[in-house]
């Protein structure tokens, strides 16, 4: 049973949040202020964690930057009755895992609470996965063979589940994750890299937007163009993504991708404005086939602005946002070895060593 933690100064929206909660299965406490709830985390573990951040003495966002030396994926929710895009921001760069408005409908809450149960339930199995790992390693002469074939699959579904996650939440874009992992893998082999380095691109790929789960649902699908401020928020989901993945144990550096996916040559990218070498060539890939995958695809602000556009995109700034020699062969695969986007599969023979 997953437990939550309510924390509110008003004791009627924690008593209200409470019954909603507990007619869905969940158990529920609840904290009248910030340091009863710091208190309450030294002694029971919680899986979802739902705060006020207006709060007398500590506010919700100071009790975010707390939490962060306590718990480890551990979803937390904010809530407000003064919702601005400017407190958004702040909550999700702090890690916040979702932002709700008050007054909370019992609709909004299940629905943000189910996706943090996932999100939870993902973060314990591969916590079991690593402790059945480690134990793996303690007898690897013995069972070498037959425990590699049971983890990797294991991790597989791993993968697979985080995937699948972020279409459930922008269905605008589903499959997207698929066609970049592909893509990518497609140009890593094009540009002759080895069979574990293809895998691991195509992997990155399949994650690399696993940091829209902390971003919410109405900016994911907005059927118009996004203002700044709401800009701003989405450019959070880089940095959101490292945040999931940079505990998740894999042989390639995917956290760090994920994170850089949206860096250019020139430092014009975010969040960190890396240039060059700064950027890791396996994010340079990656972000070549998400350009051209998200160019040539629907999205919800727009029609597909088609491939051959997308193609012209990175040529005109080849040297410059992408680097040449991934230009040239996603180029080449488009125009003269027949590559399309019309298989979505998901490839799930993955080569972990």
């Amino acid at each position: 049973m997953m437990r939550v933690l309510i924390i509110d100064d008003e004791k009627s929206i924690r008593n209200t949040l409470r019954i909603f909660l507990e007619k869905e299965g969940y158990a529920v406490d609840t904290a009248e202020t910030a340091m009863e709830a710091l208190e309450r985390i030294q002694t029971v573990e919680y899986d979802i964690l739902i705060s006020d951040i207006i709060m007398p003495k500590m506010s919700g966002v100071e009790l975010l930057e707390k939490l962060q030396e306590y718990l480890v994926n551990v979803p937390i929710l904010m809530m407000t009755g003064e919702p601005t895009v400017e407190t958004a921001i702040i909550a999700l760069q702090q890690g916040a895992f979702d932002y709700l408005y008050k007054p909370i409908s019992k609709e909004a809450l299940l629905k943000a609470v189910r996706q943090a149960t996932i999100v939870r339930e993902l973060a314990v199995q591969n916590k079991v996965l690593e402790q059945e790992k480690i134990e793996y390693l303690k007898n690897l002469e013995e069972t070498v063979s037959v425990r590699t074939l049971d983890l990797d699959k294991s991790m597989q579904s791993s993968i697979r589940i985080m995937t699948s996650l972020v279409d459930s939440r922008d269905p605008y874009t589903s499959s997207h994750q698929i066609r970049v992992g592909n893509l990518s893998a497609a140009i890593s082999r094009k540009l002759g890299l080895s069979e574990f380095q293809i895998t691991g691109n195509r992997v990155i790929g399949y994650l690399h937007d696993i940091g829209k789960l902390s971003l919410p649902s109405e900016i994911l699908v907005k059927p118009s163009k996004l203002s700044h401020f709401e800009f701003e928020i989405i450019k959070t989901h880089s940095e959101s993504g490292y945040s999931i993945l940079k505990d998740l144990r894999l042989p390639w550096p995917v956290a760090e991708v994920v994170w850089q996916h949206h860096e250019k040559l020139d430092g014009s990218g975010y969040p960190q404005g890396l240039k060059g070498e700064e950027i890791l060539f396996e994010a340079r890939i990656l972000t070549v086939a998400d350009v051209v995958e998200a160019m040539a695809s629907h999205r919800p602000y727009r029609a597909s602005l088609g491939l051959t556009a997308a193609l012209e995109e990175i040529q005109a700034k080849k040297g410059k946002l992408f680097e040449p020699a991934i230009v040239e062969a996603c180029i080449e695969l488009m125009t003269k070895d027949g590559y399309t986007f019309d298989s979505q599969y998901y490839e799930s023979s993955f080569i972990f060593y």
